[in-house]
């Protein structure tokens, strides 16, 4: 069975965003820093750049198999609870913790969990009530045909505990009365935890406040004025104090929650402007090849689109030739002149040899878009040759996606980076492999245009032939004004469907 499919050979759905994992990561790295991190997203089928990306979703089986060695590796069998715990900590910086710290105290935040779960993940939904001062009940409730397991509910436990020690407040109690692991329709959690120093202070805060406004009505029955004065007196100033000590509690509190909340909106603005960004950019490529006819205008327009409007180093395309035995490079962006040519000569990317391995190759016969961030990685799966011709190009990491059109593979798109630090992730893929649809279509019009242009062609020399064959005298004539017609659109700079139909 692959990772993606269920037992009986049916795809898989995404079901936990890379949110969840990369918490798990960050534990690893701060607590059990000798374990491969590499070998574990090897064998659960993951690779380091989705995890990095926010919008990429994993699916059940990968998850299982994710804890399955992890657990073995770090030989704790609450591995689970600790990662839950460790996801809302000031060392995991995860994405729930952004908005967690925007809010004041946990009961907030768990009634947060409920609205954002979705967020996380699709294999169940999350109800949150609250049912007392500092309890909460959470119920969540698997979704029809999901099968989760038990270090899941595990791990959910651990994040309740997590959000109350982010607040910096003692370990919570957690009952968990049902369990859909021992016969429950859904997994109840009743959470309660102590309330906060601002809550503890201003309660004390309120009792000297009663207790001042009782000597006020009262004491001067039974004192003396100037005992009931410095009595008071007394009452006032330890009040004034303990007010005072609460109030900055509270200003210091809703401060960080300020901030924590600008840099969790400032986040939140920034994803939708690449989303907008982005869409916007795969418009302007369609728009900008819906009027293209000729290829090679095909290809410089998305060559400068990639290279104003996206973040990358280099650009390149490449086509397969005619007889498709090669990959050729046919347009480019970011690289010196004398490079460009050196690559335009010598990169034939062979598809006619059944043993050929490169990327390109590969990723062009599989019509699967692939993402290296260290060249190093692939060095086993290229020839001597192409290797040291990457290394030559300053290749470090790139992405590659495949230009289709009805199942046909046409080509490839690549980008890449060499002076930029940015890591390529997912999202990198996303874009790319939105845009070559787009080019796609555009050189399938291109053909389509070349093909009604030899029809054409063929049906003017058949009546031209079949008007000499009647009058010798003329034979030769239209081939002759062909011939100057031809002349002319070049002077003129026309293109060559102008001269033919001319």
């Amino acid at each position: 069975m692959l990772l993606f499919e269920n037992s009986d050979g049916t795809p898989q759905k995404p079901l936990y965003n890379s949110r969840i994992l990369f918490s798990y990561l960050m534990l690893i790295k701060s607590h059990y820093s000798y374990i491969n991190i590499d070998e574990l997203l090897s064998y659960a089928g993951i690779k380091s750049y989705q995890l990095e990306d926010e919008g990429h979703w994993f699916t059940q089986n990968q998850i299982n198999r994710f804890h399955e060695i992890l657990r073995a590796k770090t030989n704790n069998q609450n591995i689970a609870r600790e990662a839950g715990k460790y996801a809302s900590s000031p060392g995991a910086l995860g994405m729930m913790r952004r908005y967690v710290l925007g809010l004041i105290g946990p009961e907030n935040a768990y009634e947060l969990i409920g609205k954002y779960a979705s967020k996380l993940t699709r294999s169940s939904t999350y109800k949150v009530t609250t049912i007392g001062a500092n309890k909460v009940e959470i119920e969540v409730t698997p979704t029809e045909g999901v099968k989760e397991e038990p270090f899941q509910c595990e791990n959910r436990q651990g994040f309740w505990e997590g959000i109350s020690i982010l607040f910096k407040y003692s370990l919570p109690s957690i009952t968990h009365p049902e369990c859909i692991f021992k016969g429950g329709k859904s997994c109840r959690y009743i959470v309660t935890w102590e309330e906060s120093r601002s809550e503890f202070w201003r309660k004390k805060s309120n009792a000297l406040g009663i207790t001042l406004l009782c000597i006020a009505f009262f004491m001067p029955f039974v004192f003396s004025l100037m005992e009931t004065f410095l009595l008071m007196s007394l009452f006032l100033s330890l009040y004034l104090i303990v007010h005072l000590h609460s109030k900055s509690i509270e200003v210091d509190e809703l401060k960080k929650a300020v901030n924590n909340l600008s840099w969790s909106s400032d986040k939140l603005i920034d994803q939708v402007n690449l989303v907008y960004e982005n869409s916007l950019l795969i418009n302007e490529i369609g728009q900008a090849l819906s009027n293209e006819s000729d290829l090679n205008g095909i290809l410089t327009k998305v060559i400068n689109v990639l290279k104003n409007r996206l973040d990358f180093d280099r650009g390149l395309i490449l086509l397969a030739n005619e007889d498709r035995t090669r990959l050729i490079s046919r347009a480019g962006y970011g690289y010196e002149l004398d490079e460009l040519s050196k690559f335009m000569m010598s990169s034939g990317f062979r598809l006619d040899r059944k043993n050929s391995k490169g990327i390109f190759v590969t990723c062009f016969k599989e019509q699967k878009p692939y993402l290296i961030n260290n060249i190093d990685e692939i060095e086993d799966s290229l020839s001597e040759r192409s290797f040291n011709f990457a290394r030559s190009m300053g290749v470090k990491s790139f992405v590659c996606c495949p230009i289709v059109y009805e199942n046909e593979s046409l080509g490839v798109l690549a980008v890449d980076n060499i002076e930029s630090k940015r890591k390529l992730i997912q999202s990198d893929i996303n874009i790319l492999m939105g845009i070559a649809p787009q080019i796609a279509v555009g050189i399938n019009n291109v053909r389509l245009v070349d093909a009604r242009l030899k029809q054409f062609q063929s049906i003017l020399q058949a009546l031209v032939a079949s008007t000499e064959a009647r009058d010798p005298i003329t034979a030769g004539h239209s081939e002759r004004v062909t011939d100057y017609a031809v002349g002319i659109c070049k002077e003129l700079g026309l293109p060559s469907c102008g001269c033919l139909i001319t």
